[in-house]
């Protein structure tokens, strides 16, 4: 026995060296969406009865429309998910993925529509010949990234638990706009402008692209008849639409007919199955925060990075998060956190990130030790590694539960997303984050809707030193991911106060823990949250969004040690707090990104 755990504690020893001795892979990358301004004309939206927010008005508005009609949230949710399958085709659609938290008045449920890797998939899949990693561009583009979407399954099994309007209304919306029309909008058109690969694409040429093989300018009218009928069908017919028949055959003969062909298949659009997960709930101060467990590593790095801050508060009162500084030349938002805020929350980001890199992936294929890294106990070290002066690189650290060794995660961290959230007129809620990875994904279009890229969402480099990575490629498993569909509860009542999430790929950690702690520690209301400065660490430099920063700020980092990078973060947050005063009235009060061009709305 003692031979056994001394062999375990030499292996464990031998991946934290791995992880001293190497830097990532690559820096990480810039955010996977580019920015499109910064509106500064926003105010929280209130409501008595229901909300729905989106990246996007028109789908905003889809949801809104299924809530007049009684439906639940979750019938507001597939509402907007097939409107964003059009709207904004770049981040998410029926040919991705998608994490789902939901609230049903009762019990909060996790459910899982990830895609997973096909069936002929190796851990070999993105090494060239001499065995080093692809380039990213050259990996994503085309069928070899494409994994089994899952969105559309997950939304079948939460709709069968908790949905109130038939299967088929909920299609409407979408499906008047893709025959139609809807008017290009501005962040589109940039997006568009600036991908080099949509005229390699003849699907996604013909449609995004004028005949000189400019992009089609801002409030043309886009029309999709195509994407029409494959609405048509799948409210007919449900998943299967998508699943079997003709549209799996395209979806398959398109990802292995491609020049940089990848092996999904019609077997493996048939056999994949969503799953409920249970939640991971974790307690904060006077709230329970819930967020998806793995293969999402968000809801575990928000549960350490602020049980970390807890333990730094209970340490020393004088470590508390300090209110945020009004500074109206600072930000758009007016607002900037103190240096010691920043200080503090990005310090506690690099060490969720550093654990994140060695020991989450799939727990279905691979040991994740959940309860030890979120444990108090544990995130009680792992603050006491905190001080006045930054940590630079953190190391992992050992949490109880560990059963396997791994070699650290090294690859790019990029994803592409969109969230929506909506709370119904019971009470009930959902966050949903929803992705086709990088932008526009693999830029394989099949009968109007865009397939994903997840597959890079897998570590590259499958092995180290021969140590297994966790996150490697293995068929039927599913990628890592950062998304952080999250609802918050009030810890005594037991009632719900918030649902919120982002898209922005591993920044979403930073985007969704920011937003957080303005809304519970520094009081702000939604909107105001959203729009503060967005700020972080990754494991590596501090990053702070560019142009939103003061000097004052950004010295006093520098004097305690940190590496500022100033990059865009183009987060998507949309949120929905539900307060009741003490006569039982209800009051919803929403905000969206600034950074995009979403919208709550409620009556």
């Amino acid at each position: 026995m003692f031979s056994i755990a001394r062999r375990h504690l030499t292996v464990i020893a031998a991946a934290l060296a791995l992880v001293a001795c190497h830097s990532p892979v690559n820096e990480p990358p810039a955010a996977p969406e580019l920015g499109s301004g910064y509106r500064t004309d926003l105010s929280p939206r209130h409501a008595a009865q229901h909300m729905a927010a989106a990246a996007n008005p028109l789908a905003a508005e889809a949801g809104r429309e299924m809530l007049r009609q009684g439906g639940s949230a979750i019938d507001a949710a597939i509402a907007m998910q097939a409107v964003l399958t059009l709207v904004e085709p770049q981040s998410s659609g029926i040919g991705g993925g998608a994490f789902i938290m939901l609230w049903d008045g009762n019990r909060v449920q996790a459910y899982d529509g990830r895609e997973t890797a096909p069936a002929g998939a190796t851990e070999r899949l993105f090494l060239k010949p001499d065995g080093q990693p692809m380039a990213f561009t050259a990996a994503q583009i085309g069928g070899r990234s494409v994994g089994t979407p899952g969105v559309l399954r997950a939304l079948e099994l939460a709709h069968k638990k908790t949905g109130h309007l038939p299967w088929a209304r909920l299609f409407e919306p979408a499906i008047r706009l893709s025959e139609h029309g809807f008017a290009i909008s501005p962040r589109l058109h940039s997006l568009i402008a600036a991908d080099r690969f949509i005229p390699q694409s003849p699907e996604m040429a013909a449609y995004f692209l004028n005949a000189d093989g400019t992009p089609k300018a801002t409030g043309t009218l886009l029309k999709n008849p195509a994407l029409a009928a494959v609405f048509k069908r799948i409210a007919e017919e449900g998943p299967d639409a998508l699943y079997h028949g003709p549209i799996a055959d395209e979806i398959a003969r398109k990802v292995q007919g491609h020049r940089n062909a990848g092996s999904l298949s019609e077997a493996d659009l048939a056999g994949y199955a969503a799953k409920e997960r249970a939640p991971l709930c974790t307690d904060y101060k006077r709230w329970k925060i819930c967020g998806m467990p793995p293969p999402s590593s968000g809801g575990i790095a928000i549960a350490q990075i602020l049980g970390t801050l807890q333990a730094l508060q209970a340490r020393d009162p004088r470590l508390a998060i300090a209110p945020m500084t009004p500074l109206k030349s600072a930000s758009p938002a007016g607002l900037e956190p103190t240096p010691e805020a920043v200080h503090l929350i990005a310090e506690a980001g690099r060490l969720a990130f550093a654990d994140r890199a060695l020991y989450v992936a799939d727990a279905d294929f691979v040991p994740v030790p959940v309860a030890g890294l979120v444990a108090p106990d544990y995130l009680a070290r792992r603050a006491a590694l905190i001080g006045e002066r930054s940590l630079g690189i953190a190391q992992p650290g050992q949490p109880a539960g560990i059963q396997v060794a791994y070699a650290p995660d090294r690859s790019p961290l990029r994803i592409s997303t969109s969230q929506v959230v909506a709370v119904d007129d019971q009470g009930g809620a959902v966050s949903m984050t929803t992705t086709v990875e990088s932008a526009f994904g693999s830029h394989l279009m099949v009968q109007g809707f865009v397939l994903n890229n997840q597959m890079t969402d897998f570590s590259f480099i499958p092995e180290e030193n021969g140590q297994p990575v966790a996150n490697r490629v293995q068929p039927g498993k599913r990628p890592r991911s950062a998304m952080a569909p999250t609802l918050v509860f009030d810890r005594h009542s037991g009632e719900l106060l918030a649902a919120l999430g982002s898209p922005g790929g591993s920044q979403i950690i930073e985007y969704v823990s920011k937003s957080l702690v303005a809304m519970l520690d520094w009081q702000l209301d939604p909107q105001a949250a959203i729009s503060l400065p967005n700020f972080g660490s990754r494991n590596g430099a501090t990053e702070l969004e560019t142009g939103l920063f003061s000097p004052a700020l950004k010295q006093a980092l520098r004097d305690k040690g940190h590496a500022l990078s100033e990059i865009e973060m183009t987060s998507g947050i949309q949120a929905i707090v539900r307060t009741q005063d003490a006569q039982g009235t209800v009051t919803l009060s929403g905000g969206a990104d600034p950074r995009r061009e979403g919208e709550a709305l409620g009556d």
